[in-house]
């Protein structure tokens, strides 16, 4: 009897160790689950950070001309613009540059920009460029012109172009009658196929 009891008690006691055993496994199989999780976590965080070290490429840092001027039949008149990252460090752009138009006195004039689709090209989707030194990114703008005499021609001597996420802008000379003011711009991609 005191035997079975002395057995009984050092099952109940092995039992306890082993639920003891289990609950520290499972404590432990926990803490390096958490650890495994935070190692993984730091290595997003990781690679977004890497990603948002690149910055969006800033005005200062950008040079803005135009490349092929496109003409047409029905008064319809366009051009490509180029956006050159000419800073130290690689940038990002992403986006449709915004326009508008100045006078000779560099006043703002009315006019309205849309994004999409021009008379010349198709605009391509919206995309992150990555622009290291030198590379440049560009987009189709259009519009149409009757010149002078035409109810709301607008005569403009710059062009303002605004780089995606900027707040200031670039001017280039554009001695050029507007109908309405109406530009038409695509999105900016290295490259985009100009209708012939």
């Amino acid at each position: 009897m005191t035997h079975q009891d002395q057995t009984h008690t050092t099952g109940a006691a092995a039992v306890r160790r082993s639920d003891r055993r289990r609950r520290l496994a499972r404590a432990a199989l926990a803490v390096t689950t958490v650890a495994g999780l935070g190692t993984a976590g730091a290595g997003v965080a990781q690679a977004a950070g890497a990603a948002s070290a690149t910055p969006t490429c800033s005005v200062a840092g950008l040079t803005a001309s135009f490349g092929r001027t496109l003409g047409g039949g029905m008064n319809h008149q366009g051009v490509v613009v180029r956006l050159k990252n000419t800073g130290s460090h690689t940038c990002l752009l992403r986006g449709y540059p915004g326009l508008g138009l100045e006078n000779s006195a560099h006043r703002t004039l009315p006019s309205t920009t849309h994004w999409g689709d021009t008379w010349y090209a198709k605009s391509p989707a919206k995309t992150t460029l990555t622009l290291r030194k030198g590379q440049s990114a560009e987009a189709v703008i259009a519009w149409t012109h009757a010149n002078t005499g035409t109810s709301g021609a607008v005569h403009a001597a710059y062009l303002q172009v605004t780089p995606p996420a900027a707040t200031s802008h670039k001017t280039l000379k554009f001695p050029e009658w507007v109908d309405h003011g109406d530009l038409r711009v695509t999105a900016l991609a290295y490259r985009i196929h100009v209708n012939p």
